[in-house]
């Protein structure tokens, strides 16, 4: 065997040694749908409120942005699991294995661990940094989790830590940069990645 077909057979089975390490790619369309669930909300809360400033916010308006943000996330969460599972299926992949439980076990960690120490600070009444943290804590999910999936979700998850500390410097404004933040750019990202990876094959 000479020296070339070593090094390819090498690098044949890393490739598919990384391949069985990680997770199907997710569905772009559900990136998409994140988006403007995340743009439907947003736009019903500047509507209905009488200030998109989070000083002048009543307890009332802080209450259903709260509401808002957590119906977003339940949304996002579903349609991504549905939408990820329909494309496993039709591509031949499992979408619940050993590679699931990674992802999920990358994903959850700090998320949870996010969402907890934000409920804290909601029940203690201190609102100004809630959106920033739970962008940044989103975005480090994302970055944690990027090993376990064949997508480019780590820039996705840089993105996110960058409009939540823009939030913790312009927190007055943080619907504002969450409605970017989490809605136009996983609008686009979701985009990006239907073009790239699932139009020719399935959501």
């Amino acid at each position: 065997m000479s020296k070339e077909e070593y090094l390819k057979d090498i690098s044949e089975i890393k490739n598919l040694m990384n391949k069985s390490s990680k997770f199907i790619s997710l569905s772009g369309f559900s990136g998409i749908l994140a988006g403007i669930y995340a743009l439907a909300g947003a736009t019903y809360f500047y509507a209905t409120s009488s200030t998109i400033l989070l000083s002048d916010l009543n307890e009332i308006e802080i209450q259903k942005a709260t509401v808002i943000l957590v119906i977003i996330g339940i949304l996002s969460t579903l349609t991504t699991i549905a939408f990820t599972s329909k494309r496993a299926k039709k591509i031949k992949e499992n979408s619940w294995d050993h590679k699931t439980k990674n992802l999920i076990h990358s994903f959850t960690t700090p998320l949870v661990i996010g969402v907890l120490f934000v409920l804290i600070l909601f029940f203690k009444n201190e609102y100004d940094y809630l959106i920033s943290l739970l962008l940044i804590f989103y975005g480090t999910a994302l970055i944690n989790s990027s090993l376990r999936t064949t997508n480019h979700v780590k820039p996705l998850g840089y993105i996110q830590v960058a409009f939540g500390l823009i939030c913790a410097i312009f927190s007055n404004y943080s619907f504002i940069f969450f409605t970017f933040g989490f809605g136009l750019v996983h609008l686009i990202y979701g985009c990006v990645i239907y073009a790239k990876f699932d139009k020719k094959k399935a959501f």
